[in-house]
């Protein structure tokens, strides 16, 4: 091999060498190449799993969907038979709004569920009185009693509570799985700098040059220009890890009292009690809709016999039980996925912190940390002297290796940052059983949203803050007290907002 005097190489040490300019060139090239190869290959691995687990839990959800309404017509076709046939749209209609929530969220499922009762009531109450007319106008006047009268019983409250912070962890859940593949598939391709690239060049290939070819970089050494090159990804760890622990406490919750499993397999069962506790107390119920909608209208005598041999309500409930009534969907169960995904998710904290130790450990870019003195330290075969700096932008202004401009920010990264940091919003209020498309994305408010779905159960202090509750009050409206306290902030808060949105509508959806 023959050696040269080194003065014609611009990063590579010039004292003595075996590469000319052009190779040192070409190793430039490549070093960057490995140094992206070795970091997407971290980072794909990560993608894949959230990729993969939001496929399935989506797949999960949409089926238990399917699952639910199949069991439900199957059990009212038995149970009431030609009048539920004639009335079955209003029940598609509550699992058609049910998905388009689940996909869209453009759903408000207290208003929704208020209006499949009060629909319900409409067509009962013209069952159980088939012996009277009724205009639509005084349909109406009876769905206003829904509230008051309680002809379905508690049924309708218990549902509306559980179903709506099931549905709302669940969307929420499966969305956080999404945002988290899509923030590590836009970091995952690194474009390094000049000052990363010349540095990578003399970490893995300057050695070369110098014949010392089977010579690894040091470790400490390889952390530190690692540290340099992702500093803006450094920079992610700590919103990264909010959105980890938030995921981890709606997964939580999914596992126990918002779990949608529970809530959809038996939904029919909870409507066919809720139809029985409307025929049993129908007579009490009647007579004070009559007193407050006024008398009805009586049929004529030929029309009322025909009316009642045609629609009277006259089934009872039997239970029913179907010989493979599906109790789990996409093959596996809530549990199972939930098990499945909290695991991931421990090991994906700390990610992008750990990242330049990641990508030392791996043996084609550093030496172990064994071999501390027989390593390529960027000069020479020796131990590497330096200490190593910490992780972030704000950190790298004493880097040894690599200049970082600390005052200029990856406008990718902030974006990733904004984020992770709304959807972590996002996941706080679906702990608490809130479900809000604008908010306050400080965790410096405080107070609860009404409707927290904590009904059972007190709801840690630090997943408390100002909320927008189902019929889009906030809580801060709703106290007496507070809305003259607030009002002044209102409209910087809404410029707030509506900046915030602008800046990440593209990504969290």
């Amino acid at each position: 091999m023959n050696h040269l005097k080194g003065d014609h190489l611009k990063i590579c040490p010039q004292d003595y060498t075996c590469c000319s300019q052009e190779m040192e060139e070409k190793y430039s090239l490549q070093s960057k190449d490995d140094f992206k190869t070795v970091v997407s290959e971290q980072c794909n691995h990560l993608q894949a799993i959230f990729a993969s687990r939001y496929k399935k839990f989506d797949e999960f959800f949409k089926e238990l969907l399917e699952n639910a309404e199949k069991s439900l017509n199957d059990m009212f076709v038995k149970t009431y038979g030609h009048l539920y046939m004639q009335n079955s749209e209003l029940f598609k209609d509550l699992f058609v709004e049910l998905k388009r929530y689940y996909v869209a969220g453009n759903v408000n499922l207290e208003e929704m569920l208020n209006d499949f009762w009060a629909r319900l009531l409409e067509r009962m109450f013209r069952l159980v009185n088939s012996q009277y007319h009724f205009t639509d106008e005084y349909l109406e006047c009876v769905s206003k009693y829904t509230e008051q009268l309680k002809p379905f019983g508690d049924v309708p409250r218990k549902l509306k509570l559980q179903v709506t912070r099931a549905f709302v962890a669940a969307r929420t859940f499966a969305q956080g799985l999404a945002v988290a593949r899509d923030v590590v598939s836009k970091v995952s391709v690194v474009n390094p700098t000049s000052h990363c690239t010349h540095a990578l060049l003399k970490m893995i290939y300057c050695s070369h040059c110098r014949g010392l070819v089977t010579v690894k970089p040091c470790y400490n050494y390889c952390s530190n220009i690692m540290r340099g090159c992702l500093a803006n990804q450094g920079d992610l760890d700590f919103e990264w890890n909010n959105f980890i622990d938030a995921m981890l406490m709606v997964a939580e919750r999914l596992e126990g009292p918002f779990n949608i499993e529970s809530v959809m397999d038996p939904i029919d069962v909870k409507i066919s009690d809720a139809i029985m506790n409307m025929q049993d107390n129908s007579v009490q119920v009647s007579q004070k809709v009559f007193q407050g909608c006024g008398p009805p209208k009586p049929l004529p005598a030929g029309r009322i016999s025909r009316s009642i041999s045609e629609s009277a309500f006259s089934a009872r409930f039997r239970p029913y039980h179907p010989e493979q009534r599906p109790t789990t969907a996409a093959g596996t169960s809530l549990d199972r996925l939930v098990t499945d995904v909290k695991e991931k998710l421990k090991q994906a904290k700390k990610f992008w912190s750990s990242l330049p130790s990641t990508v030392c450990n791996d043996e084609r870019m550093a030496a172990g940390n064994e071999n501390e003195d027989d390593c390529w330290n960027g000069k020479g075969k020796s131990r590497y002297l330096f200490a190593v700096t910490g992780n972030g932008l704000a950190n790298q202004g004493n880097n040894p290796e690599v200049q970082v401009d600390t005052s200029k920010p990856d406008i990718l990264i902030l974006r990733q940052i904004m984020a992770l940091r709304v959807m972590t919003s996002k996941m706080k209020n679906a702990y608490n059983g809130n479900d809000v498309d604008f908010f306050d994305i400080s965790d410096e408010s405080s107070g609860e949203g009404s409707g927290s779905g904590c009904e059972y159960q007190q709801c840690p202090s630090e997943f408390e803050y100002n909320a927008t509750d189902h019929s889009g009050k906030s809580a801060n409206e709703k106290a007496d007290s507070a809305g003259g306290a607030h009002a002044e902030a209102k409209p910087y808060l809404l410029a707030a907002l509506c900046i915030l949105f602008l800046a990440v509508q593209g990504e969290w959806r």
